[in-house]
């Protein structure tokens, strides 16, 4: 059965003092997760263009980089599923980010996408895979497994009949680089989950799981409303499906991020209510035991 767990970048505005990412991380196991997903940058004083990158982005990455997060997270009791690195600094020094990895007792570093890239260009798309492949074989050497973690511009065509993450996959050694899913980014782009899921099969080694729709507040103003990011259950996303798929495939852990528009604006309520979801699907060893 998958870890259940939720990434810290979705944690960053209530991780900002040791108190507050303690009590944020025993409310986490309260709920039922079991991992904390965690980034590389967020666990390292972040510099003022990453901070103002990420929060372009729409990912408030908070003012946790001080913090002791080995203490954190043994204190909580949370399993770490994976790292979020980007690609340079695994290149520059693998061995480095592996013992971090390590260090927090995982053996998975996920790329999470590139900046200033163009992924409808096949041969960067090409360049890109073979990075990853060299990047695969050093971390293998450290005993620790590459993944890949899409957003929407992946789905991009690089000609008629191909996008840059069929691309990706076809160009990637499945020996040395697999892939960290996120089911909402391909289905904001238009992209159908499932098929993607098929596609993936055994390299699918985690998944990011949310859900889409609108939260709409009193009378609308107009008949279209704006879709974003919602706890699991509450959008239109066909979780039921995923699930099924996700569990015929056998990941590792299934992962909750969101980065705005929360119930009353709490990410902590957020993942509380997805959590509902979560440990209808998922089970717990514990869990599995009482059934």
């Amino acid at each position: 059965m998958p870890i259940k767990a939720v990434q810290q970048f979705m944690l960053g505005t209530v991780m900002n003092t040791e108190a507050q990412a303690a009590d944020t991380m025993r409310k986490m196991k309260a709920a039922g997760y079991d991992g904390i997903e965690l980034c590389g940058f967020m666990l390292h004083p972040a510099g003022f263009l990453v901070k103002m990158m990420t929060k372009a982005a729409g990912m408030p990455v908070g003012n946790g980089g001080k913090l002791d997060w080995p203490g954190l997270v043994k204190e909580s009791g949370l399993k770490v599923v994976s790292v979020h690195q980007d690609l340079g600094s695994v290149e520059r020094d693998p061995a480095a980010v592996s013992e971090e990895a390590r260090k927090f007792g995982t053996e998975k570093i996920v790329i999470t996408g590139m900046y200033r890239f163009s992924y409808g260009d096949a041969q960067a798309v090409k360049g890109l895979a073979e990075r990853l492949n060299q990047a695969g074989r050093a971390l293998k050497k450290e005993g620790i497994q590459l993944l890949y973690h899409n957003h929407n511009c992946e789905f991009l065509k690089v000609s008629p009949k191909q996008n840059a993450y069929q691309l990706l996959l076809e160009e990637t050694d499945p020996e040395t680089v697999n892939f960290e899913f996120d089911s909402y980014w391909c289905a904001e782009c238009g992209e159908n989950p499932l098929a993607v899921m098929d596609m993936l099969g055994k390299r699918m080694k985690l998944w990011h799981i949310n859900d889409r729709g609108t939260r709409m507040q009193g009378p609308a103003m107009t008949p279209i409303l704006k879709s974003d990011s919602m706890e699991l259950g509450y959008g239109s996303m066909p979780l039921e499906a995923l699930t099924e798929k996700a569990g015929s495939i056998g990941i590792d852990a299934v992962i909750l991020e969101s980065h705005r528009n929360w119930i009353d604006k709490s990410p902590v309520k957020s993942f509380e209510y997805s959590a509902e979801f979560l440990n209808a699907h998922f089970y717990t060893e514990d869990r599995r035991n009482l059934q």
